[in-house]
């Protein structure tokens, strides 16, 4: 039996979508468009621009480009408009890829893009596919939903509430950092219990400041909580923080500012194949900088979910 070999990337008869977030990265998706554009056309792959006004409308867009059977769809964006596009594809055999323009591209940095979108684009119109894993999370009142990079509970979803509004022009982690000082002069401790299914781990109740599930090393626009994550190993990153003071998170500020590493005792760590989220009063979950709904939360790995256009592994 012969091996079914796929078709040069670019090649056929219809051309890649390119979805484009306007409001991403400060609404500086626009100015990158001509460049990009021109891009496209030197390295001779075809391309139709798509402009959605929302996560939702471009959720909508990439499903039924799914549908339609078109092979590879783009997004120019950040965590937030990747997810929207893998929630639209996923089941399918689409290709997808994000040229990182939003304001928080952590799932584009651990894929080995870095440097501006253009010399991503590069990198992702000369890579072959790859299948990643992604995260799916079932909030209390039913809604379920995948995720490419890091979600939590506690002080950072109080956070991504504050951030599209006073603080939406400040560059990623900036942002996630002066939403979650604000969020924490009215923060009130959180006991959370977290219940695994994987053997050999018993639940844990604590309180914390905040609870973070991760499929990447970073997130919040760069801050380092899971330096092991991979994308396709198959595993989930859980951190906790307990309570902190509002002096003790003034004494990591800097170098959090400086490096988005944060270096205190007072975490801990499990990796897992899933969790259960409960908290003590009303709570929400988020996952890349969106809302999902409140806790009690499920979250779970599923590997190989899509196929994404990026560099190979190093």
């Amino acid at each position: 039996m012969t091996a079914c070999i796929e078709p040069p990337l670019g090649s056929g008869s219809r051309p890649a979508l390119v979805f484009v977030n306007p409001t991403a990265g400060r609404r500086r998706t626009y100015s990158y468009l001509p460049g990009i554009r021109d891009l496209f056309q030197s390295l001779d792959f075809s391309a139709q621009f798509v402009e959605t006004g929302s996560a939702s409308e471009l959720e909508s867009a990439a499903r039924q480009a799914a549908k339609e059977n078109h092979r590879i769809l783009l997004a120019m964006g950040g965590d937030g408009t990747f997810q929207a596009l893998a929630n639209g594809v996923f089941g399918s055999d689409v290709i997808i890829g994000i040229l990182p323009t939003g304001g928080g591209n952590d799932f584009a940095a651990a894929l080995g893009l870095s440097g501006g979108p253009f010399r991503s684009l590069e990198k992702v119109l000369k890579s072959k596919p790859r299948f990643v894993d992604l995260v799916r999370a079932r909030a209390a009142d039913g809604r379920a939903r995948l995720y490419a990079g890091g979600g939590g509970i506690g002080l950072d979803a109080e956070a991504v509430l504050l951030a599209s509004g006073a603080y939406r022009k400040l560059p990623g982690r900036l942002r996630y950092i002066a939403s979650a000082l604000q969020a924490l002069s009215k923060h009130q401790p959180l006991t959370i219990r977290l219940e695994f299914a994987d053997k050999g781990l018993v639940p844990v109740e604590a309180k914390c400041l905040l609870t973070a599930v991760l499929n990447t090393p970073t997130y919040g626009g760069g801050v380092h909580l899971s330096p092991e994550a991979m994308l396709d190993d198959a595993w989930l990153h859980v951190i906790s923080i307990e309570d902190l003071s509002v002096l003790e998170v003034l004494k990591l500020l800097p170098r959090l500012i400086r490096s988005g590493e944060l270096r205190t005792s007072k975490v801990q760590r499990w990796k897992v194949k899933s969790v259960k989220i409960s908290a003590d009063r009303a709570a929400l979950f988020h996952g890349d900088g969106e809302i999902i709904g409140p806790a009690p939360v499920e979250v779970e790995i599923v590997p190989n979910a899509v196929r994404v256009l990026a560099p190979a592994k190093a």
